[in-house]
């Protein structure tokens, strides 16, 4: 919510589990770098409630669309020490929404993204119900062949780890970014995010991304194996109606190879 201070800013207060607090501000001061896409300052932090800067409301347009794909390449390039990192000074113990998730160093991206961000998710969603047996076999799949399926080796990833189009705040000065999961990843992970439920100019911020820092080969067909996890999240929080989608991804990426 918004807050008024006594010297007359104005901020954006947020109260939550500690847990998460400490992610989210280790996560926006990990962000926050020189000539990477604008995310808020963390203004104060406790067990009890998160401050921010607060940013005013804008309208994206194609030249701020292809200055938020530059610079997002700009941070995705600044890297991580290993697949599965969590920001310095950032807990293991992190969320993804109202998820709980896992940031433990890896070295190898494949095997990482299996263990530590599709299955435990495949399990809660079987658990609870909302994946019968035949659809969890199909993501299960994709996990024992995900060497074969993640296209070229890449370089750990600075990644904002929740870059659905609702955590890119449009301002008079351009695209921000907001409630981080931040970690290190594949950087394709970020894009397939963004593309999951819609951007505004999202043509235009690819293009500007792929310009800037140039995608592997392939990388468009694999968007699919990369809306895999978010899709298995929101299995877990909001039931069955997306578990049509996250079985369709999972069977679109068993088409790579």
């Amino acid at each position: 919510m918004r807050a008024e201070l006594a010297d007359g800013r104005t901020v954006v207060v947020k109260n939550a589990e500690e847990s998460s607090l400490a992610a989210e501000a280790a996560g926006l001061r990990w962000l926050r770098m020189p000539e990477g896409t604008s995310v808020p300052a963390v203004l104060d932090v406790d067990p009890q409630r998160l401050v921010t800067e607060f940013v005013p409301r804008g309208s994206p347009d194609a030249g701020a669309a292809a200055a938020f794909g530059r610079s997002l390449a700009h941070l995705h390039g600044a890297g991580a020490p290993a697949f599965g990192a969590a920001p310095p000074g950032g807990p293991s113990a992190a969320w993804i929404g109202r998820a709980p998730m896992r940031n433990e160093p890896s070295p190898g991206w494949a095997e990482w993204f299996a263990t530590d961000r599709v299955l435990p998710y495949l399990r809660a969603a079987s658990d609870a119900g909302e994946l019968t047996g035949a659809e969890a076999a199909v993501v299960e799949q994709v996990c024992d062949r995900l060497p074969a399926l993640a296209g070229p080796p890449e370089p750990p990833a600075r990644l904002h780890g929740d870059l659905w189009s609702g955590n890119v705040l449009w301002s008079p000065s351009g695209a921000w970014l907001i409630d981080p999961a931040a970690h290190g990843g594949h950087r394709e992970t970020d894009l397939a995010m963004l593309a999951l439920f819609g951007c505004p100019h999202l043509d235009t911020v690819l293009r500007a991304y792929d310009e800037a820092a140039p995608l592997a080969t392939g990388w468009h067909e694999r968007v699919p194996l990369h809306q895999l996890f978010p899709l298995l999240v929101h299995v877990v929080l909001f039931g069955r109606g997306y578990a049509g989608q996250a079985v369709a991804a999972a069977r679109a990426a068993l088409r790579l190879g």
